[in-house]
């Protein structure tokens, strides 16, 4: 099983012809490559599974998981 967590984008930035972003996690922040979500922005939320972007995320769908997350926790 793969778990992908949410983040939000702060800053995006390019090193050697690839785009990666720096991306907050509740308060942990990590660079994270961009690659495979070539479209997200500043502001936007991704799903990040081993240090890259899957996809973009709209706000609410990243709270979904943020709940089904919690959910988990306390079911174990």
């Amino acid at each position: 099983m793969c778990l992908a967590v949410p983040g939000r984008v702060l800053e995006t930035h390019e090193r050697d012809g690839l785009r990666f972003a720096r991306v907050d996690f509740g308060g942990v922040r990590k660079e994270i490559c961009l690659e495979t979500a070539p479209e997200a922005r500043p502001d936007d939320w991704v799903l990040v599974h081993v240090g890259f972007a899957l996809r973009v995320l709209d706000e609410a769908a990243a709270r979904e998981v943020f709940a089904a997350l919690g959910r988990a926790e306390a079911a174990s």
